[in-house]
C-alpha cells in the first residue's frame, strides 16, 4: 500500500507541475492567463517591487536550497527517498503558483516591438524556448528529473539508478542546453514591460549563479549523484 501511495504521489506531484509548465507559458508571455508578468501598476512602486523581490527570493532560495546535497541528506531522513525529488518539484511548483498569483506588475515599457514579422518572429523565439526547455529535460532524463522515475522504481520493487553521466544531442555542442531555453523564455519578449525586466534580470543572475554551484557539486568527490545535479552535468 505504501508503495502504491508513493506512486500516487509521484503523478499528482508531475501534474501539478504540467499545469504550472503550461500556465507559465501565458503568464510569462502575457498569453490568455488571467495574471501575468506585464500590466498596469495596481500598488505603489516600492510596494510592488518588495513583493516582487520577496517572490523571486522565496523561488531561488527554494529552487536551489533544495537541490544542495546537505540539504538532501538532512530531508531524506523525514521525506522517504523514493519521494524526494517529487517533493522538491510540488514545492518548488508551489512557489510558482504564489509568484503566478502575487506578482506584482509595475508599469511602464523598455521596448515595444510592433506588429508584423519582427514580432511573430521574437514570440516565436520565445515559443522555442519553451520547447528548447522542454526538449533537453527528455535529454537527461525527464522522468527522473521530475520525480516520476523514483517513486515507480519504489511501487515496483526495484533500486532506484542515478542518471548515467552522458553528453546526448545538444549536450554534445552546449554545455548548458536547458539554461538556454530559459534565458529565451525570459528575453525574447515583444513587449518588454520593467516589471518584466525585473524579472528576467533576477531570473538570469539566480542562473548563473545556481550553474556555479552546480558544477561545483558535480565535482565534489563527495557528493552524490543525483537526479537534481543531472540537470546541469557539464560537457
Amino acid at each position: 500500500m505504501s508503495r502504491l501511495l508513493t506512486l500516487i504521489y509521484g503523478v499528482l506531484c508531475y501534474a501539478v507541475f504540467l499545469a504550472v509548465f503550461v500556465y507559465a507559458i501565458g503568464f510569462i508571455g502575457g498569453f490568455v492567463t488571467p495574471t501575468s508578468l506585464d500590466g498596469p501598476p495596481t500598488r505603489p512602486l516600492g510596494e510592488a517591487l518588495a513583493v516582487d523581490f520577496g517572490l523571486l527570493a522565496l523561488f531561488a532560495l527554494q529552487h536551489s536550497g533544495m537541490a544542495r546535497p546537505a540539504f538532501k541528506r538532512w530531508w531524506t531522513r523525514i521525506v522517504p527517498e523514493s519521494a524526494e525529488r517529487s517533493t522538491y518539484v510540488l514545492v518548488s511548483s508551489l512557489a510558482m503558483i504564489a509568484l503566478f498569483v502575487l506578482w506584482q506588475p509595475i508599469g511602464g515599457v523598455v521596448w515595444r516591438v510592433s506588429e508584423g514579422p519582427a514580432r511573430t518572429v521574437v514570440v516565436g523565439l520565445y515559443l522555442f524556448g519553451w520547447a528548447l526547455l522542454l526538449y533537453t529535460t527528455f535529454l537527461i532524463d525527464h522522468f527522473d528529473l521530475f520525480g516520476l522515475k523514483q517513486t515507480w522504481r519504489k511501487f515496483r520493487g526495484q533500486p532506484y539508478l542515478s542518471p548515467r553521466f552522458h553528453t546526448p544531442s545538444l549536450y554534445r555542442l552546449v554545455r548548458h542546453p536547458l539554461y538556454i531555453g530559459w534565458l529565451t523564455i525570459f528575453w525574447y519578449a515583444p513587449v518588454m514591460t520593467t516589471a518584466h525586466l525585473l524579472f528576467a534580470a533576477m531570473t538570469t543572475t539566480y542562473i548563473l549563479i545556481a550553474i556555479q554551484l552546480e558544477e561545483r557539486d558535480l565535482v565534489t568527490p563527495s557528493a552524490k549523484p543525483t537526479s537534481t545535479t543531472a540537470a546541469a552535468r557539464p560537457c
